[in-house]
């Protein structure tokens, strides 16, 4: 609340004859250099590659470690864990470096995701390929888990970050984000439609026949397959390349069709680029980004917990092993037609109390722990669907806000944009490495048999747990800190009124000296 009175003075006392007409110049300006419906939408598709990907090995990388490479769950939990701790610590790696590159033809973003983009589609192929040996084969993965999420983070943190170099209007840059993430849940969609169809058959028909105590697996195979897990090994290979060319195809896109500016949004002529570390350390200090943080990073670890566990879940703690493919699709077809709704939402009643949509899921997933019938799945997989759109959303267009509010205090600092951006992805990756290596080394604690077609009771209370009982308590930890985010529509309002204020000044006083 003080800086907020501290804001309003400057806001209320500045806008003089000379400021009024200067801002009816500028709205007049702006209206003209709206961003197009296609610049947009060629923007939004840039961003659908890593979602695919990401979606993939979100629903299927654990249970394919796991029932097709055939590691144990110890070791699986290593490869989750490490590979996104590591995808982590390289954020704000890739944005010190994108900090101090310079501008070149195409831009000062452009060039990361460009240069990337081959080597992220070689690395994505081979974690998804079984090699001959098997001692040793834990590092294989680890190796190019490791390597896929650091790739992906070069071409995410520019990407990301070009939202703030697309236009210095706020509200064509929310615009940008809702479109960017329609087609991000359209590629997620995508990225699970491909994978599960494709992958259905190496999980699915399996018959089981117990004697002796024993869990002796008989398997339909397809026609003309005699070796149901060299089956499953080809059908995720194929997967992979069908990935691996939507990269190729989506970066092309986003290279023709967006012009990535030669501006700092925000930037004030007397202001001076920011060291990268110093201006990580100025953030950490920045109250509504360290509430921002904490929120979100507890809701995306409890996103991303039901979205790995959920496959196997089905698979194992629930009569749905015929739908799980389906259900997976249901979930984010909802996404995708949910996206439109909270972009209306946030607008009309603020940003804040969308976010609380999240919960939505709670209730629904509790359901289907205690009811795991088809009908159930189903509705659960649609509101599942409404509460995941909510929190991809949210983020990504609170996140815009938090930037200027700190530039707002900081009026003397310029090239800070990717420090955020790259923190912020830093501590969700962070907080998903770690929940998915606790949940899959639970499984381990709990005796989960890579090559049974029944799991013992505590595997399935376990998948239960990480479903239904875990994610809540972590949503609602999350929304209980997001409470108390302070920059409400009208703070938004006025630091935007504020910041044009600043840049008009600087202007006028420019042309003067001129």
């Amino acid at each position: 609340m003080a800086e907020r009175r501290r804001e309003l003075p400057l806001v209320s006392l500045s806008l003089t004859p000379s400021i009024r007409r200067a801002l009816h110049i500028r709205a007049r300006r702006a209206r003209k250099s709206k961003l197009s419906v296609l610049s947009k939408v060629c923007y939004a598709i840039g961003g659908a590659p890593n979602q695919v990907a990401g979606s993939a090995s979100a629903f299927f990388l654990q249970i394919y470690l796991l029932d097709v490479a055939r590691i144990s769950p110890y070791e699986a939990s290593l490869v989750l864990s490490l590979g996104k701790t590591w995808g982590g610590i390289t954020d704000p790696l890739v944005g010190y470096f994108i900090n101090e590159s310079k501008w070149t033809r195409i831009g000062r973003l452009m060039p990361w995701m460009l240069g990337c983009t081959p080597f992220l589609v070689v690395s994505y192929f081979f974690l998804w390929f079984v090699p001959k040996f098997e001692t040793g084969r834990v590092l294989w993965y680890l190796a190019f888990y490791c390597s896929f999420q650091a790739l992906s983070t070069v071409y995410h943190v520019p990407y990301t970050t070009l939202t703030m170099f697309l236009s210095t209007e706020q509200t064509e840059r929310d615009s940008a984000t809702a479109y960017r993430m329609t087609v991000e849940v359209l590629g997620t969609l995508i990225g699970a439609a491909v994978q599960g169809q494709i992958v259905a058959s190496a999980h699915t028909r399996h018959d089981c026949n117990i004697t002796n105590q024993t869990v002796n697996v008989t398997l339909e195979f397809l026609p003309g397959s005699s070796d149901h897990i060299h089956h499953a090994r080809y059908v995720y290979m194929i997967a992979a390349g069908i990935i691996g060319c939507v990269y190729v195809l989506c970066t092309s896109v986003l290279f023709l069709g967006v012009k990535e500016k030669n501006e700092d949004p925000h930037a004030m002529d007397s202001g001076k680029v920011i060291q990268f570390f110093k201006g990580f350390r100025k953030s950490m200090q920045f109250g509504p980004y360290l509430n921002l943080i904490a929120s979100f990073l507890l809701i995306s670890a409890a996103v991303q917990l039901q979205q790995s566990n959920f496959v196997l879940f089905c698979t194992h703690a629930a009569d749905l092993r015929d739908h799980f493919q389906n259900l997976v699709l249901t979930i984010l077809i909802s996404a995708v037609l949910s996206i439109p709704f909270w972009q209306w939402f946030l607008k009309r009643f603020g940003k804040k109390l969308a976010s609380f949509g999240i919960s939505w899921m709670i209730p629904f997933a509790i359901l289907l722990v205690t009811i795991p019938s088809v009908p159930v799945a189903y509705v659960v997989a649609v509101t599942s669907g409404q509460s995941i759109a909510a929190s991809l959303l949210l983020p990504w267009s609170m996140l815009p806000d938090v930037v200027d509010h700190f530039r707002l205090m900081n009026p003397q600092v310029n090239g800070l944009e990717a420090i955020f951006y790259s923190s912020f992805v830093l501590f969700t990756k962070l907080s998903a490495g770690i929940a998915l290596g606790i949940s899959t080394l639970s499984l381990q604690f709990a005796d989960y048999n890579t090559e049974a077609c029944k799991q013992s009771d505590s595997v399935v209370l376990t998948l239960k747990l990480l479903i239904g009982a875990v994610p809540a308590a972590l949503i609602v930890f999350g929304l209980i800190i997001l409470v108390f985010y302070p920059i409400t529509e009208d703070t938004r309002k006025e630091t935007e009124l504020a910041l044009d204020i600043i840049r008009l000044r600087t202007r006028r006083s420019t042309l003067i000296v001129i």
